[in-house]
């Protein structure tokens, strides 16, 4: 088990990092999909820690509340919860992916994605 959260961690600190590299190269959709993905990974590790199961879905809010995430960050959550889909499917908002996000969403959704990890880290640590 500890070797599955370990992987876990690994791949959501990952996801931050590739977060961070299309903030860098401008590429504001990738970053905000995989600002949401870093968080997805890294309360899937958390609840392998706490909860010794692995909740099989992409809802980041469904699985910060049965984690007990604080309310602060539930709402700051709930507003990366669409990202999952608004970055993947062209059919989704009235833009395409790559046309829909901004630099401000990115940079929003990469401080919420540290914000989150960082809580996490000090409850897997």
């Amino acid at each position: 088990m500890q070797e599955e959260i370990k992987n876990w961690w690994k791949q959501a600190e990952a996801d931050l990092n590739s977060s961070e590299n299309s903030l860098k190269s401008r590429d504001f959709y990738v970053s905000a999909f995989m600002s949401q993905q870093a968080v997805e990974k890294a309360l899937k590790a958390l609840m392998l820690k706490e909860k010794a199961m692995l909740e099989k879905t992409h809802n980041i809010s469904k699985l910060a509340k049965l984690l007990g995430l604080p309310n602060n960050l539930l709402i700051k959550i709930a507003t990366l919860e669409p990202v999952y889909q608004e970055t993947r499917y062209p059919d989704v908002s009235s833009k395409i992916p790559s046309e829909e996000f901004e630099e401000k969403d990115a940079i929003e959704f990469h401080n919420i994605a540290i914000e989150v990890i960082e809580w996490i880290k000090k409850k897997i640590s």
